[in-house]
């Protein structure tokens, strides 16, 4: 039987720690680090390495996973002093599995490819929920013999994963979900802002559209939480928003035109300005009722 590859893991957030306990489930070698010392002494306790840098961890694996917020965390993580780029050696790949600008995507893996090192980006889609339960969507980017090297790690992440083309390619996809997302939400948080004007009961509605072309993955998980008034993270606002914007950037450098994405974005600032930039992004239905002096119930 052919062993598992040693596995670095970066990041141990809200998606990360739960994408780290699978892995190691699934009885991989995993050395882990984050900059919260708490959250390495946790994953320790269930069997990982701790590493004390970025470099440490490419140095001891053969695949090196991260998951970070946004473009300036994988690159100081991946480029910056003591880190990824730094510790590894021709054959080992890097899988970018946040959700940051393909450009900068493309920039980190063509240095990667300098020293011989593969790279794949691999953002995912479920929230927290999908990483706990491993399944996430992942949609995949780079050579396609490297993402056939992954898939083993893949598979225990995700129930659906996808090969998208080209490095980069992944995180253009995640662009794309990402606006169908946002626009989805916002929808949904006017129109049931409107049956609360009209005294409707948020649920009666949603047991009677859910079934018929209204409904969606969206509605499912979020509409409940509007009268639930659950807004408690599976996908941070801010975190939402960092995407739309660089969705933004991408159709600004091809000359693509994105309003309803620009409208979005603009609601999500307001929202963040008023605080709520660590909530769930279903909080945007927080914003239709404002204007409407209404509560969605």
């Amino acid at each position: 039987m052919t062993s598992k590859p040693v596995v670095g893991f970066i990041g141990l957030g809200i998606m990360g720690k739960p994408m780290s306990r699978n892995l190691l489930r699934a009885g991989y070698p995993l050395v882990v680090y984050t900059r919260t010392r708490s959250k390495l002494e946790e994953m320790a306790k269930e069997g990982a390495e701790i590493a004390n840098s970025s470099q440490e961890v490419a140095e001891k694996s053969e695949i090196v996973i991260t998951m970070l917020p946004d473009s300036p965390q994988v690159e100081e993580v991946i480029l910056g002093e003591r880190g990824v780029l730094a510790g590894m050696k021709k054959g080992k790949v890097v899988v970018d599995m946040s959700s940051i600008d393909p450009l900068v995507t493309k920039r980190i893996g063509k240095l990667l490819s300098q020293k011989g090192v593969e790279m794949l980006d691999a953002p995912v889609s479920g929230g927290e929920e999908g990483a706990i339960k491993g399944e996430l969507s992942i949609m995949v980017g780079g050579k396609k013999e490297t993402f056939g090297q992954c898939l083993p790690l893949f598979q225990v992440l995700g129930k659906s994963i996808t090969y998208v083309g080209e490095l980069g390619s992944g995180e253009m996809t995640k662009l794309v979900n990402q606006i169908i997302v946002a626009v989805n939400l916002a929808a949904l948080s006017e129109a049931f802002v409107l049956g609360a004007k009209a005294g409707l009961q948020a649920e009666t509605v949603y047991q009677a559209i859910r079934g018929g072309m209204a409904g969606s993955r969206v509605m499912e998980m979020k509409a409940p939480r509007f009268w639930e008034r659950n807004f408690e993270p599976g996908f941070k606002l801010d975190l939402h928003l960092k995407d739309l914007k660089n969705a933004l950037a991408a159709a600004r450098e091809m000359k693509a035109p994105l309003p309803f994405t620009s409208l979005v974005e603009q609601i999500m600032i307001t929202l963040t300005g008023k605080g709520k930039a660590e909530v769930d992004h279903g909080a945007l239905v927080e914003f239709w009722e404002e204007l409407s002096g209404t509560q969605v119930k």
